[in-house]
């Protein structure tokens, strides 16, 4: 699948301009001085930030960006002209990477902000500059700088206060469409959703940006299906709005994987205000199971609102709400500083299997025992959830391995487990 918020780029600095080796020939002058001109600096290669772009689809057309090479000094002590700087167009929300090392080099979220990601070569220095009152005809001269090479991960993340968030077929795209201008692609079927959609709502002077981020699906904080190329784009959001399928066969049990995968991914997503929304209350089979929907979410500390996307039943509501919780929001500015770069040492997925001295199992990592951390072991799909996200991440095959057997005992952060079949 093509994606439009992430790129590979080259990029390549213009070379600076050769100083050349030339003295003065005018009648008159017989021992004219040395004349060299210096040559022109190479272009930079400059990133801007364009408001009016919202993806990276321009690089899937063209990745090898080159500046223009400064020219070579003239006689007369001309110096040569400098390449211009090539600017390439981004989105706001672009982080730009080093691809070798993986660090960041700018987090581009501003209007027309610019970076300079390649450093023209300097012009080098004609024999005029070399004259001293020792050598008065100089025969040397610098060739140009080269300019400088390098790769760039580009990585988009969507800049908007609401991200929506929910199984495929929720309906984020349809409640997207009646709150906002944006026309997102829609169909009653897992998945229509391949990009994440920005819709700007406007009330009274005021606006709002609400993203309709793809539809999850279990795995996702390991990259399974869709997983890393969407749930970045969640991070930069500051309320999520948590819409529930009311037809759903265990909406509870959806919301509790939409949460884990948050979660696990990255656990300040765990910890953004939700507005938890249930949706299709126009269906008949919905309305009655509501009291029951409300009950539960209640008891987990939120105060769910009942919708209808399709008749816009109540959607109203949503946006109020939205906007109720980011004006309780302190004030928040973006650092670089706060972007993880993981190297190969610090693998958040990796993990350990000990011994205890009883002969029990341990497993240790920073994802796995925030997994179990996360677990709702009162319902059966939360434990199979997690024994689904033990195989992906490797876990049951390492115990496998070690020699667990069924009735071992196999502990997990604070959590004691009875391995079975």
């Amino acid at each position: 699948m093509t994606t439009f918020d992430e790129a590979r780029i080259t990029i390549q600095s213009g070379k600076g301009g050769d100083g050349i080796v030339h003295f003065r020939r005018e009648k008159y002058i017989p021992r004219g001085g040395p004349s060299g001109g210096d040559g022109g600096k190479g272009g930079d290669v400059v990133l801007v930030v364009r408001s009016t772009l919202n993806t990276l689809i321009a690089f899937s057309r063209r990745t090898h960006f080159q500046a223009e090479n400064g020219t070579n000094g003239g006689t007369s002590d001309k110096t040569g002209k400098s390449g211009d700087d090539l600017l390439i167009d981004v989105p706001p929300g672009t982080i730009v990477r080093d691809a070798e090392t993986g660090s960041v080099i700018a987090d581009l979220t501003e209007s027309d902000q610019r970076v300079i990601v390649a450093q023209g070569g300097r012009g080098g220095r004609g024999n005029a500059r070399f004259a001293s009152s020792t050598n008065q005809a100089p025969r040397i001269a610098e060739k140009g700088e080269p300019g400088e090479a390098r790769e760039l991960l580009l990585e988009l993340k969507l800049l908007a206060d609401v991200g929506i968030v929910g199984v495929p077929n929720a309906g984020k795209s349809t409640l997207l469409s009646v709150i906002s201008n944006a026309k997102p692609k829609i169909a009653s079927y897992p998945f229509t959703t391949l990009q994440p959609n920005l819709g700007v709502v406007v009330l009274d002077d005021r606006d709002l940006v609400f993203a309709d981020i793809p539809g999850l699906i279990e795995g996702a904080h390991s990259g399974a299906g869709l997983g890393h190329d969407f749930l970045r784009h969640i991070q930069r959001t500051r309320v999520l709005v948590h819409l529930l399928d009311g037809s759903a066969e265990d909406p509870i049990a959806d919301f509790h994987q939409i949460n884990t995968e948050l979660a696990l991914f990255d656990d300040q997503l765990g910890k953004k205000p939700q507005i938890v929304v249930i949706n299709k209350v126009d269906l008949p089979q919905v309305e009655e199971y509501l009291p029951l929907l409300r009950e539960e979410l209640e008891k987990l500390g939120y105060e769910p609102l009942a919708i209808s996307a399709v008749t816009q039943r109540n959607v109203r509501q949503v946006v109020n709400r939205a906007w109720q919780a980011l004006d309780a929001l302190p004030d928040e500015e973006p650092e670089v500083a706060a972007l993880p770069v993981y190297q190969l040492d610090d693998d958040p997925l990796a993990f350990t299997i000990s011994r205890t001295e009883s002969g029990d199992f341990r497993v240790s990592g920073e994802r796995i025992e925030r997994a179990v951390a996360m677990t709702y072991w009162d319902y059966d799909q939360a434990v199979t959830r997690f024994q689904r996200i033990l195989e992906t991440m490797g876990v049951t095959a390492a115990l496998e391995d070690a020699g667990v057997k069924p009735g071992d005992t196999v502990f997990i952060g604070t959590h004691e487990l009875e391995w079975g079949e």
